[in-house]
């Protein structure tokens, strides 16, 4: 009777792979296939819908329609005051959202205990982020327009577009700060820090750079926001607030102006200034989020 070795074990193992390897390859190739297939039809349409906007802003976007406010003609039309208005909604939303957000993310992650309670706040927060944004605009006008009587003012829309990216702030936090070895915590612990110190010199500051990840995806969600700004009151083509301090006032945004010029009745709101309005807001995004990235790359290397 024949004795099994290890070696010719091994090249029956090696065997049975090959033969199975083809037919796996074969699937996996279909499969990736696929997936290349998709990714390029989402690029093509995003390519085509940019070089269509480029197309018909380019030749409208001057200093004249970012430093002018609304008008009657479509040549004099300008967006200064979506342009202010969304640049004090992003600091205050920032203010306001990053710090909730990674407070709640440490208790639930850190202190909270593994009970039913706790369980519930974690799939309501991961069930929240797929909220149509028209919820929390209706949330944001029961609430804070009503109940609280702040009326519909800057202060309004920076606490509901708060509310709206407050679940990805948590659960990327969550990620992040799961994702830092055990053996920090159980180092810091061991020297004789607190738990606290261990979470706030050691834990967070591991991970940072994919805290900010999350909030930067969550400021690219905000700033692009209509629904929930045109619930509670944002202004079409108005003079409003221009600074982040003048938080009683009322306000507009970028996407509340572009909203309004696609929707006037001469051709030329449509087809020159709005792609113009369009253009500025796509590199207004693009500075906020090099800038937030920027700073995440700089704490990543300090860590």
């Amino acid at each position: 009777m024949a004795v099994a070795t290890p070696q010719r074990s091994a090249e029956r193992a090696a065997a049975a792979i090959n033969q199975t390897a083809p037919s796996r390859s074969g699937g996996e190739r279909a499969f990736a296939g696929v997936l290349f297939f998709a990714t390029i039809i989402g690029v093509v349409v995003l390519a085509v819908l940019l070089i269509d906007i480029l197309l018909d802003g380019l030749p409208r976007l001057n200093w004249q329609l970012l430093t002018s406010y609304g008008s009657r003609f479509p040549e004099q039309t300008g967006v200064l005051a979506g342009i202010s208005g969304t640049f004090s909604l992003m600091a205050l939303v920032g203010l306001m959202a990053f710090p909730l957000g990674l407070g709640a993310a440490v208790y639930l992650e850190e202190f909270a205990a593994d009970n039913r309670f706790t369980r519930l706040m974690e799939a309501n927060i991961s069930n929240l982020a797929g909220v149509p944004s028209v919820v929390y605009g209706l949330l944001g006008l029961s609430i804070f327009v009503y109940v609280f009587q702040l009326g519909r003012s800057l202060l309004t829309g920076a606490l509901t577009l708060s509310l709206l990216i407050l679940p990805v702030i948590i659960v990327a936090a969550r990620e992040s700060m799961r994702a830092v070895p055990r053996a920090i915590r159980d180092g810091g612990l061991a020297l004789g820090a607190t738990r606290w110190q261990t979470v706030s010199r050691q834990v967070i500051p591991a991970a940072l750079p994919g805290i900010l990840t999350g909030t930067i995806l969550g400021l690219s969600r905000a700033i692009g926001e209509t629904a929930p700004l045109l619930v509670v009151g944002a202004l079409i083509g108005q003079r409003a607030s221009t600074a982040p301090w003048e938080v009683f006032d009322r306000f507009s945004a970028l996407p509340i102006e572009i909203y309004g010029l696609i929707g006037r009745p001469q051709a030329g709101f449509r087809e020159s200034a709005a792609p113009a309005a369009i253009i500025a807001m796509l590199v207004l995004l693009l500075l906020m989020n090099s800038v937030a990235i920027l700073l995440r790359n700089r704490y990543a290397r300090s860590t």
